[in-house]
């Protein structure tokens, strides 16, 4: 394994838990897998599809988003919201997050 695959690996780890976050915390207003994956890209959160989708079922099984299809528009769309179990979640994690990062940023840096 070269070294740029374990750095990938590496930063693959360390952002597997920000996307959940950042999911929970997007969907509290409706919204859509491709148009989720814009906007998480657009806010630096890069993913992709082979990832998110999954990712969605899985909170919707946990009980942390719902969804419903609209069938309004000429292709048929799922769109995901945050649960109140998935607001309490959200709220949990970016508390622990923030103690993380504050806890990061305390350590001394590389010379």
């Amino acid at each position: 394994m070269s070294e740029n695959e374990i750095l990938e690996t590496h930063l693959q780890e360390l952002r597997r838990g920000t996307v959940v976050l950042a999911c929970l915390r997007l969907l509290t207003e409706p919204g859509y897998g491709y148009g989720l994956l814009e906007e998480l890209d657009r806010r630096g959160f890069a993913t992709d599809a082979n990832t998110l989708y999954p990712l969605l079922r899985r909170l919707e099984k946990q009980g942390y988003l719902t969804s419903e299809w609209n069938t309004d528009e000429t292709r048929p769309r799922k769109f995901y919201r945050t649960s109140a179990a998935g607001t309490a979640l959200a709220a949990t994690l970016t508390t622990d997050f923030r103690a993380i990062a504050h806890a990061i940023a305390a350590l001394p840096e590389e010379n």
